[in-house]
């Protein structure tokens, strides 16, 4: 497969280190087949294509960041489960260190359990971003979340526990641990199997104490979308987590369950950051480092999110299914085209 190539000339266009200096045999173990066999449509993480997906979040700008299913279409989800947490240690464990690490076991623990084995599907995630100093973060999404809320910090449990009850139709599906330099997080996330009007989240973040900062999700998401304001059910994740300043929330739109997405949604989408001309930039840079040398454009959009905390301006991240990695090629020049099925950011 011609993944580990494409993330190396990616990364020399982003001026990132190579993700393979530091994760070479996942990837090669993950992608063993010839490139564009349709063994790979068989996943969870982008299904139909090949199983990686690329994104841009302006949290962490000049970044090369990725997540991908490990281990290839044959493996379970209990082998694949186990192969993203040796991951996650060992490069914890060599990028940040021993505390890093006694914290990732922690916060695991009760993910890791060879119980949990036979009712996986595909068991976890893995994701990474990597800047010019190397491994920006690292993240394993885990499979479930029936029980998650009461997996993390206390006081984020009752928050969570409160805004569930604000917010009716929110389904727990999976657990996400980002370890990055300076600190770690957890996240829960949650589908919302109910429609919703976006102004019906105010008592979810009133509870959260983001009650302030519906204006800014509203009008990212009404611009983007060229003025819907309203998701259908199951087109939507809600993700909880803490971040360095305090309570997070992040609002996932997966785009292939909008039925109206504009034709012009990227050119909507920026002029959200036109007076953030640092991240605009770093997009077209993103964008250009995934449009192969024969083609106009780099992929499909699958997934818009917004990150709210309790300071500065809402964080925005776009999720690429490159067009070099789609099974069916035609599928992939839609500028809109399907979602990925669903996974939190890696910027921690």
């Amino acid at each position: 497969m011609h993944v580990k190539k494409r993330l190396g000339s990616a990364s020399q266009k982003l001026r990132t280190a190579n993700p393979s200096s530091f994760m070479e045999g996942m990837i090669e173990d993950s992608f063993v087949y010839p490139a564009g066999d349709p063994r790979y449509a068989r996943n969870a993480l982008a299904p139909g294509s090949a199983p990686i997906e690329t994104l841009f979040s302006t949290a962490q700008p000049r970044s090369l960041s990725f997540n991908l299913e490990p281990l290839g279409p044959d493996a379970s989800g209990g082998d694949r489960r186990d192969m993203a947490s040796r991951e996650m240690r060992r490069m914890i464990g060599g990028n940040f260190g021993n505390e890093a690490l006694r914290w990732f076991d922690g916060a695991s623990e009760s993910q890791r359990g060879l119980a949990r084995s036979a009712a996986l599907n595909y068991g976890a995630f893995f994701g990474s971003s990597f800047d010019a100093n190397g491994l920006q973060s690292a993240t394993i999404t885990y499979e479930g979340g029936g029980h998650a809320s009461g997996e993390v910090n206390p006081a984020l449990a009752r928050l969570i526990g409160a805004s569930m009850s604000a917010m009716p139709g929110m389904r727990p599906i999976f657990t996400t641990l980002i370890a990055g330099r300076d600190h770690g997080s957890q996240w829960i996330t949650f589908l919302m199997s109910n429609g919703f009007r976006l102004v019906e989240m105010q008592p979810m973040l009133d509870e959260l104490g983001l009650g302030g900062r519906l204006a800014g999700l509203l009008q990212i998401v009404g611009i983007a979308l060229g003025g819907r304001f309203d998701i259908p059910p199951g087109a939507a994740l809600v993700a909880f987590g803490r971040g360095p300043q305090g309570v997070e929330l992040e609002l996932q739109v997966m785009l292939d369950a909008i039925a109206d997405v504009p034709p012009n949604f990227l050119q909507l989408l920026t002029m959200n950051l036109r007076e953030r001309p640092r991240e605009l930039g770093a997009l077209e840079s993103f964008l250009d480092a995934f449009t192969p040398d024969d083609n106009v454009w780099p992929g499909r959009f699958s997934i818009l999110g917004i990150r709210i905390g309790p300071t500065g301006p809402p964080k925005v991240s776009l999720f690429l299914r490159p067009i070099e990695f789609e099974i069916t090629p035609a599928a992939a020049r839609m500028p809109n085209g399907g979602a990925a099925d669903v996974l939190p950011s890696t910027a921690g």
